[in-house]
């Protein structure tokens, strides 16, 4: 499936331009399918320079290798994308040659984007992105432009646009960021095999992480944590 994105303007030319790009992703087998798709740099203009799988070390190769763009997931062990974010922010700062991130993430939650944007992304879009509209936005990114999914750039309009504070949701924040993945997923009638498949774990992983919200939700089944879901707009 295509998946458009809302940018503004200064997009660059693969042909006559080149990109320095770090990816950071938990899952090994989705960082070398988008190198496949996008790092072949004499079609592209995209020089993959490194890779990450946690927070330690996106920092670790970011610092080191100074890319023009970070290609960065929401979930990632050690704190998620937010925490790397915080703790590069002084390379996004930097005056000369500031390192800008793009979110690529399997995930389109309201929090999840809203998070990363306030942490300092310059754009957010998701995985079923094909490879020439990623190439597009990572060259956009790597201009200042800001680059999302056209729902997802809605989120981002609305939180902004609201001088009041987001309610605080003790239930939902009893769970993790992965658990609240799988809720969301739960919710919208995904079985366990199409949700293992989807975020790039086991099938038994998603039945812990299942059986981990009901506990912490105290929900007995899963069509009662289709409804908790739904009453708070998750879906």
């Amino acid at each position: 499936m295509t998946e458009e994105t809302t940018t503004g303007s200064g997009a660059g030319t693969p042909e006559t331009r080149r990109v320095r790009v770090v990816l950071v992703d938990d899952h090994r087998m989705f960082r070398t399918g988008v190198q496949a798709e996008i790092g072949e740099t004499a079609r592209t203009g995209v020089e993959v320079v490194g890779e990450a799988a946690d927070v330690d070390q996106a920092v670790t190769v970011i610092t080191a290798t100074r890319p023009e763009v970070v290609l960065l997931d929401v979930h990632l062990p050690g704190g998620g994308g937010v925490e790397v974010l915080r703790r590069c922010a002084p390379l996004m700062s930097a005056a000369e040659h500031p390192v800008r991130f793009l979110a690529l993430s399997v995930s389109d939650a309201a929090e999840d984007v809203i998070g990363v944007i306030r942490g300092g992304a310059r754009g957010y879009v998701t995985k079923t992105i094909t490879g020439t509209d990623l190439v597009n936005s990572v060259f956009r990114v790597q201009d200042g432009d800001a680059v999302f999914s056209p729902r997802l750039a809605g989120f981002v309009l609305d939180a902004f646009a609201s001088t009041d504070a987001p309610p605080v949701d003790e239930d939902l924040d009893r769970l993790t960021q992965r658990e609240r993945e799988v809720l969301r997923l739960i919710a919208r009638g995904y079985a366990y095999k199409e949700i293992a498949k989807q975020l790039f774990i086991s099938v038994k992983t998603v039945e812990s992480h299942v059986s981990a919200v009901l506990r912490k939700l105290q929900l007995s089944n899963r069509h009662e944590l289709t409804r908790w879901a739904t009453a708070r707009r998750l879906v």
